[in-house]
């Protein structure tokens, strides 16, 4: 297993949100290993009872399926990253989202590319230089 990136939360839903996603399928294989920030489960448990709406899952399938997904992700806190690195994040997002900082600063942090499918993201920091993405051939 190798580090293979830090994954944004709209990835996390969508993986597990939809049956058929292809990013559930890429999160799920155990020769990749992804990064987030420890934030994030928070959110995607705080958000429960959306994600079983849209999956029509009971909730024992719900936390069944839940834990296979955030077993193939390792949360970290933030406070792992330098101040250094947190400035450089926020340069580089504060004019284009600044949700997206923790994420950024993480991947920075870490040396691995960043996994969005946010499109303002990418061309925002396209623009300013920063291109380490991962691509997965989906």
């Amino acid at each position: 297993m190798e580090a293979t990136a830090v994954v944004d939360t709209n990835l996390i839903f969508s993986a597990l949100i939809s049956n058929a996603s292809s990013i559930r399928t890429l999160l799920l294989d155990e020769r990749y290993l992804f990064y987030a920030p420890n934030f994030v489960f928070v959110e995607l448990f705080k958000h429960k009872e959306k994600i079983l709406r849209y999956t029509k899952l009971n909730e024992d399938e719900f936390y069944a399926f839940f834990n296979s997904v955030i077993e193939r992700i390792r949360f970290l806190p933030i406070e792992i990253v330098g101040l250094r690195i947190r400035q450089r994040g926020y340069d580089l997002c504060k004019d284009i989202d600044v949700h997206d900082i923790p994420f950024l600063s993480l991947a920075l942090e870490l040396d691995l590319p960043l996994w969005t499918g946010d499109k303002k993201l990418k061309n925002g920091l396209l623009g300013k230089g920063y291109s380490n993405f991962y691509e997965p051939l989906l």
